[in-house]
């Protein structure tokens, strides 16, 4: 019985937490590796592009609300997810236009276009915090929990509860049915195959007869999806604070080049291998041992490895031990 519950305590604070989390930071990962692979910089402005599109579910969310509109037992954002999907792309493409396009044309080294990119995560920030502030805003409704810890331990007779929230189930599968989607359009369609043969080689794809404009329109599309459904998923998770979209790029890098940078399939897997480090390794293990161990050894600390507090010091020392000694990342990069 000892063991059950110290494996219903893993699921409980380490595996379910990780796999939702993994999944927000996977799809982020993705963003910035589809942006890498296909338009050749890196995007610092990932992080607030997610905030951008989850203010707009937000305030979608709150119209419907206003008006009476749900979807009972699940969160209204999901019904305001494709107006702010559309709202993001509009920005996107505005930005493109107006900003990265210039750059573009005049054939800028990617530092140049990783500079721009600073400035309108500048620029997006302030428009966010302008709209709707700088505060907590909490978005959710419909059922919070599938399962409650006292149901679970009623149910089952064990010492520990199991809590699956309603959120974290939502992530997991929409993340699941999103990425799956991708894949199979870069796989599959004619446009998906000219968006890998563009970011494989670019000449060689110019003279295929590829249309450039039409990659790049449709790369800032797929961003603007995935950033806005990435966002909205973890504000539902969470809570919606700008500031903390911008603290989760290092995470997104880290998952990005971990996974290979420009490879989608290995930023899928890296947001997991981010997600379940920053867990792992600050989770504070004594219940867990006092369970599977004989009580003359059970441990007086919380035996935890790292405080909570450094968290985002384990996606930055991941980053550099990869950096370091395998900079293609797990997954060879460059392979959308």
């Amino acid at each position: 019985m000892d063991f059950i519950n110290a494996i219903v305590l893993l699921l409980n604070y380490i595996f379910v937490p990780a796999l939702t989390y993994g999944s927000q930071l996977a799809l982020g990962a993705i963003f910035v590796t589809l942006i890498y692979g296909v338009l050749r910089f890196a995007n610092f402005a990932t992080g607030d592009m997610m905030s951008f599109g989850t203010m707009f579910a937000v305030l979608f969310t709150w119209y419907f609300q206003s008006l009476g509109v749900s979807l009972g037992f699940l969160p209204t954002a999901l019904l305001a997810i494709p107006f702010a999907i559309l709202c993001m792309i509009i920005y996107m493409l505005f930005i493109d236009k107006f900003v990265f396009k210039y750059y573009r044309t005049n054939k800028s080294p990617p530092v140049q276009f990783a500079m721009v990119s600073i400035g309108v995560m500048f620029l997006t920030q302030a428009l966010v915090r302008i709209i709707i502030g700088p505060d907590d805003r909490r978005f959710f409704d419909g059922q919070k929990f599938l399962i409650k810890a006292g149901e679970f331990k009623e149910m089952t007779g064990l010492s520990e509860g199991l809590a699956i929230k309603s959120t974290q189930v939502i992530t997991i599968f929409v993340t699941v049915i999103l990425v799956s989607a991708l894949f199979w359009f870069l796989n599959k369609t004619k446009t998906g195959k000219s968006m890998r043969a563009y970011s494989d080689n670019e000449d060689l794809a110019l003279l295929s007869g590829i249309d450039p404009k039409k990659i790049v329109m449709v790369t800032w599309i797929i961003a603007g999806i995935l950033a806005t459904i990435g966002g909205v998923l973890y504000g539902l998770d969470k809570s919606f604070k700008p500031f903390t979209y911008f603290n989760n790029m290092l995470p997104i890098f880290a998952a990005a080049i971990v996974g290979g940078i420009g490879n989608p399939f290995g930023a899928f897997l890296g947001g997991y291998v981010i997600a379940f480090s920053e867990i792992f390794l600050t989770y504070a293990y004594k219940k867990f041992l006092v369970y599977i161990l004989p009580e003359s050894l059970e441990p007086e600390g919380l035996v935890q490895l790292l405080s909570t507090d450094y968290k985002f010091a384990v996606s930055f020392s991941i980053l550099v031990i990869v950096l370091l000694y395998r900079p293609q990342g797990i997954f060879k990069g460059r392979l959308l």
